[in-house]
């Protein structure tokens, strides 16, 4: 097969790939020994990532037109590329777990849901905590006391106009035993309350991906 033809082949490769991406990362692996390189392939494989080396110039043709192709402006010296197809930071964040023990393994750049990232960017959001770690955080906070608790669904059930039937709480010096009344709201009030610190989540999550991305 002609040279034009080999290389057309590896780019179609390539654009099949983009096509499908949710985001591409890009790293630099040239200082890395085999069994590290072979371990890292092993567990992004798993995870149901691509993770293969391909030159430049061919990343450069493929990804023209294309959400990707920001990534052109990095596309110098030595790349791996990593794609993912269902989560967008699950590449990121495995690549990111890895660095302490590969030192030699560097982020370059990534596109992630269309947004590019710088390599402090992509190491910023591969740190960015679960959302259901972050609603687990969220809603913790709310067990103690439990006053308090109420008092917060109380006040937004109010704000929304929901009907919700709320007593006085108690001050907040005052122990949650002493209390004469109970706070009484109703179970539709807690459940838009729940799912208002959902969205808090998901906006903190945001904000902190926002924030990651390099200044133009």
């Amino acid at each position: 097969m002609p040279k034009v033809e080999q290389k057309q082949v590896v780019i179609n490769e390539i654009k099949e790939k983009v096509s499908r991406a949710k985001s591409i990362i890009i790293v630099d692996a040239r200082g890395l020994t085999v069994s590290d390189d072979t371990a890292l392939r092993k567990k992004l494989r798993e995870a149901g990532i691509d993770y293969k080396v391909y030159k430049n110039t061919m990343v450069e043709f493929a990804v023209e037109g294309s959400e990707f192709a920001p990534l052109k402006e990095h596309l110098a010296g030595p790349s791996t590329f990593a794609f993912s197809y269902d989560d967008p930071m699950l590449a990121a964040k495995l690549i990111s777990k890895e660095l302490k023990n590969m030192p030699k393994l560097e982020f370059k750049a990534g596109v992630v849901d269309g947004e590019l990232y710088d390599a402090a960017g992509v190491t910023a959001i591969a740190n960015i905590p679960p959302r259901e770690e972050l609603l687990s955080k969220l809603l913790g906070s709310f067990k103690s006391p439990m006053s308090s608790f109420a008092r917060v669904i109380s006040q937004i059930a109010e704000s929304k106009g929901n009907g919700a039937e709320v007593a006085a709480a108690p001050a907040p010096e005052a122990p949650v035993e002493s209390a004469p009344e109970v706070v009484e709201v109703t179970a539709e009030a807690a459940v838009e309350t729940v799912e208002e610190a959902a969205e808090v989540v998901e906006e903190v999550a945001e904000v902190a991906a926002e924030e990651a991305k390099p200044e133009e």
